[in-house]
């Protein structure tokens, strides 16, 4: 098929680049030339895994990128929006949302062939039919469903993971306002063989979306909650705690042959420093605002926000028990990026916390593999210095800050062992063995 995708963010880049990659011919659309020019000499704008490789595959063949938004959707057959919609503290802000369904709608005026309009990006239950289409017609002027089709087809990529999740999908939500639309969305998607598919309403495509990220963060909220307990307790660990919970059958099966499988979801089943990213603040804050326009609130899901946002905390009330004043304290940051595998700072539990030692005057090391120039350009001209190696990040310094779980953070314990005076190593994600370092305390511990 011949796809326009709108935005090349994460998502839209990612998708475009996929599709390229399974047979279609995929145009890229941004308002930004710097953007469209780096895509198009198959440099990738954003840091994903696996996604440099398939974009310089791609492009110049199946994969093309421009700021023409008119002409992208008058040369394919379907278009795929992916702007962003960031939550504004009341609601999600749907301006972008508006201002290219308008553009395409205007595109579709002079478009004699349907087009089936479809949106990727994550927005609240009703935000397709209620807004988008009534844009598109007003501005087409012409009849949804019977000159062009509207859809909803959410993504489930999780960031450093999103090109493998792509182009090998647990499952496919399609959501339409009829079979045509419905169909059309199918061929873009008959590349993918075997995968479960879920045929549906765009209003109940929207809701499985934001249902699919709430579930996920109660979960991480849920462990910190259990966590913290311990904390005050004394006396247990939380990983102990969790690992105890997870050898339930019914959350980790025992197969045939008697070996155990562990799903990927029970990460998520693990305290830590809290989440962070695009994704499952923006909306779960997202549903909770519009469960409350509904007359419907969101209890649980609010104790899942309170509880994220004083997770930082707990690592800071470690630091405290052993330096009721940090200043001058050399502190190594290991992880700034919300999660591993990417860039993105986005409500990273890292913020908070190195504000916090700024503030206090704290003499701050950091290292992040990939995300250090973004950190620059957030924390600004400020008294971090940052390293590109792990060894030199944590020499000469009294405490170690562990906020991401990097794969190679694993290497801490034998880094440390070669130091005449190792530090002690605070671990705000639990990825290290309570015995393997001389000096160790963290979350739920």
């Amino acid at each position: 098929m011949k796809v326009s995708v709108i935005g090349t963010g994460y998502v839209g880049l990612v998708s475009g680049v996929c599709l390229a990659e399974k047979g279609h011919e995929v145009i890229c659309v941004d308002v930004d030339q710097q953007k469209v020019d780096k895509i198009n000499q198959a440099i990738p704008p954003i840091y994903e895994k696996g996604l440099g490789e398939l974009l310089k595959k791609n492009i110049g063949i199946r994969l093309t990128a421009t700021t023409d938004l008119t002409q992208a959707v008058l040369d394919t057959e379907l278009s795929l929006i992916a702007v962003g919609t960031p939550f504004d503290g009341s609601a999600i802000d749907l301006r972008y949302i508006k201002e290219v369904s308008r553009q395409i709608g205007c595109a579709l005026r002079n478009k004699d062939a349907y087009h089936v309009v479809v949106v990727k990006s994550t927005v609240v239950p009703g935000t397709t039919d209620d807004v988008v289409r009534p844009i598109l017609e007003e501005s087409s002027e012409k009849q949804a469903g019977l000159d062009f089709g509207v859809g909803m087809n959410p993504e489930f990529l999780r960031e450093g993971e999103a090109v493998q999740d792509f182009m090998a999908p647990d499952r496919i939500v399609l959501g339409g306002i009829d079979d045509k639309t419905l169909e059309v969305m199918s061929r873009l998607y008959a590349v993918f063989e075997g995968v479960d598919t879920v045929r549906t309403t765009a209003k109940t495509a929207e809701m499985i979306k934001y249902t699919a990220n709430a579930l996920l963060a109660t979960m991480i909220s849920f462990s910190n909650e259990v966590g913290n307990l311990c904390t005050a307790l004394g006396g247990i660990d939380v990983v102990d705690v969790m690992r105890g919970v997870h050898l339930d059958k019914r959350l980790s099966p025992i197969m045939p042959n008697n070996e155990r499988l562990v799903p990927a979801f029970t990460t998520y089943l693990e305290a830590g420093c809290g989440f962070g990213g695009s994704c499952f603040p923006k909306d779960v804050k997202a549903l909770i605002a519009h469960g409350k326009e509904a007359g419907r609130p969101m209890q649980l899901l609010d104790s899942v926000i309170q509880v994220n946002e004083q997770q930082p905390q707990q690592v800071l009330a470690i630091l405290q028990k052993y330096f009721p004043s940090l200043a001058g304290v050399r502190v190594a940051v290991l992880g700034l990026a919300f999660k591993p595998g990417t860039d993105d700072m986005r409500e990273s539990p890292a913020i908070p916390i190195v504000q916090h030692l700024l503030a206090e005057q704290a003499r701050i090391k950091a290292y992040d593999p990939i995300a250090n120039a973004e950190a620059k350009r957030l924390f600004g001209n400020s008294q971090i210095v940052y390293y590109d190696d792990l060894q030199e990040t944590v020499s000469d310094v009294e405490v170690v800050v562990l906020l991401t779980r990097w794969g190679e953070f694993q290497a801490l314990p034998q880094v440390l062992e070669s130091l005449p005076n190792p530090p002690l190593v605070i671990d705000g994600r639990r990825m290290l063995p309570k015995q393997s370092v001389a000096k160790y305390d963290g979350i739920g511990l």
